[in-house]
């Protein structure tokens, strides 16, 4: 039996699980540039979804341009979220370039994007429809992860290691949750697994 491709989203992370004791109280701080910055290009990223709308709906692609750059926004948001929530220690880069496949400059954080060389016609007028599921799933995974959250704060401050198994939820979580943005946000037309794991 042939092995199904892997979901045309990926994200995945990488890192040491010792995480020195005062981070937790300050590295939330140190990452508001990245955070303000991460904001805005969701803003831009928003605006170029909307071009993309229009553009699948009369061309059936997105401008391999446009989609490249609404792929940078999020590999920069979640690059800038890992290290606001602790998960590793080093500084991200102010990393602007363009590109569908992660250019390898965060260790940590690969983000990739596989570019669909033709979308579905329709699809555009109902992924939000079809993404309800997922929108209530990732409603509890998010009430969840806060949990996790704060669960992680205290280990790391009190042991100087961040649990694995927490770590690992937060990382599936917003893989979930990058998957159902990028199809809802026209990048795929395959639907996304309800699934946390990297595998799918």
């Amino acid at each position: 039996m042939a092995l199904s491709a892997p979901y045309p989203t990926q994200l995945e992370f990488h890192g040491d699980r010792h995480i020195d004791r005062w981070r937790p109280l300050v590295q939330w701080l140190l990452a508001i540039p990245h955070l303000f910055i991460a904001n805005v290009l969701r803003t831009l990223r928003n605006l170029l979804i909307l071009i993309s709308f229009f553009t699948v709906l009369f061309t059936k692609r997105i401008p391999r341009q446009l989609f490249d750059v609404i792929a940078m926004t999020f590999r920069y948001e979640w690059r800038a979220t890992s290290y606001a929530l602790f998960l590793h220690e080093d500084y991200p880069p102010f990393d602007f370039q363009p590109a569908a496949a992660d250019d390898g400059v965060d260790s940590h954080n690969v983000v990739s994007f596989t570019y669909p060389e033709e979308l579905s016609r329709w699809q555009p007028l109902v992924k939000w429809l079809l993404a309800v599921p997922h929108y209530v799933m990732l409603f509890f995974l998010m009430i969840a992860s806060v949990i996790a959250v704060v669960v992680g704060f205290f280990a790391v401050v009190i042991t100087g290691e961040y649990p694995e198994g927490l770590r690992d939820f937060l990382v599936g979580v917003a893989r979930w949750s990058l998957r159902v943005q990028a199809y809802v946000g026209l990048l795929t037309d395959e639907y996304p697994p309800f699934t946390l794991s990297a595998t799918a």
